[in-house]
């Protein structure tokens, strides 16, 4: 079952005694969903010690009461960050905190310019630590959205031919998520093919599949405010012996990897797994990118699978396995599963088929 909302503003003012403050500015929007339901594209969240107050203006005045109804609402016409500072003055708060992460130097100075007696002091990271274990509800909603990004794949691998366009493909796949229950993609689908395959983030263009070329497919929908993230590759038509090959060893590093994911698994351990095996095959210097990161109401949140990160993972953990190797001038491979972290191993979240052998089409 999801959390009670005020059951994560307890654990947050556990967090603000432990750091003797006693209140914290909340303003990035996907911290203030997490902890009050609120999703307007203004707004700060203030967590005391005794309340939680959402601030914002006029247009979101029924939304907030609407979305945010365990918590107060107070209506700020203009400057929305002094509006939040001159509150905690008033409220004779003495130490509040902010995350500098998500104010620019202008906000932050508003935020000061109204809390002009109030010690403030950066303290980013509190809302991201509780947001990385999901509950019950937040799996069950990666899980939907997941569902979703399956299906829209399988209908874009039947678009794969040559001439197909990727900007195409990704907008059938978009179409089809929405049209089944998604709020939106999670992010802009990727199709990128041939030598673009080997960009890992590559935008998606107007150009024509052709024969040999990889596909490199990355897609993710989000439902109810959360977001599941997939990556597949496929060839068309027939394709080079190294094309083949590099498929070869990003998919063993793949499986190697998500089958050592599970509570107290190390992440740069787990990265080293996957890096290990690629660069065995001599590709190391090809495979550039961390081997994973958590997701939820973000796409990318913590925590974060790559080189020497020293953090554990715990149950409810959400995470990508997402090797790859880019070879440029030729294209590339990737293949990303999503998966939430249990005590013996894990779970695996993405439905689609994730081959041994390249899937040519």
């Amino acid at each position: 079952m999801r959390e009670p909302r005020g059951e994560r503003i307890a654990r947050l003012r556990a967090g603000l005694l432990e750091a003797g403050m006693d209140g914290l500015v909340v303003s990035a929007p996907s911290n203030i969903f997490y902890l009050s339901g609120f999703r307007g594209s203004s707004g700060a969240l203030l967590v005391t010690s005794e309340r939680a107050v959402l601030f914002s203006d006029f247009r979101y005045r029924i939304q907030a009461k609407e979305q945010a109804s365990e918590c107060e609402f107070e209506e700020v016409e203009r400057r929305l960050l002094h509006g939040v500072g001159r509150f905690a003055r008033e409220a004779g708060l003495s130490r509040v905190g902010y995350d500098p992460a998500h104010l620019t130097c202008a906000l932050r100075e508003q935020l000061a310019e109204g809390a002009s007696e109030v010690e403030l002091r950066a303290s980013g990271g509190m809302v991201e630590e509780l947001r990385a274990v999901k509950d019950v509800e937040e799996v069950e909603l990666i899980r939907q959205a997941a569902g979703l990004a399956d299906a829209a794949l399988a209908y874009m691998v039947s678009l794969l031919r040559p001439g197909a366009v990727e900007r195409d493909i990704a907008l059938e796949g978009e179409f089809l998520m929405r049209r089944e229950g998604a709020e939106e993609a999670a992010f802009e689908v990727i199709v990128a093919s041939g030598e673009r395959s080997a960009l890992p983030h590559a935008d998606t263009t107007g150009r024509e599949l052709e024969r040999g070329d990889l596909v490199v497919i990355d897609i993710g929908a989000q439902v109810a405010g959360y977001c599941s993230d997939m990556t597949r590759t496929f060839g068309v038509v027939s394709l080079s012996s190294q094309a083949q090959e590099i498929y070869r060893v990003v998919y063993r590093a793949q499986r190697a990897s998500a089958a050592e994911v599970r509570a107290g698994a190390v992440c740069g351990e787990l990265d080293a797994v996957a890096r290990g095996l690629i660069a065995d095959a001599g590709y190391g210097e090809c495979f550039g990118h961390g081997l994973g990161h958590g997701v939820g109401i973000d796409v990318h949140e913590g925590p974060r699978l790559g080189r020497d990160e020293e953090t554990k993972l715990v149950a409810g953990n959400v995470v990508t396995v997402e090797p790859g190797i880019y070879l440029e001038g030729m294209g590339g491979v990737r293949l990303e599963d999503l998966v939430v972290v249990g005590d013996e191993g894990a779970e695996t979240l993405t439905g689609a088929p994730m081959a041994p052998e390249v899937p040519v089409v």
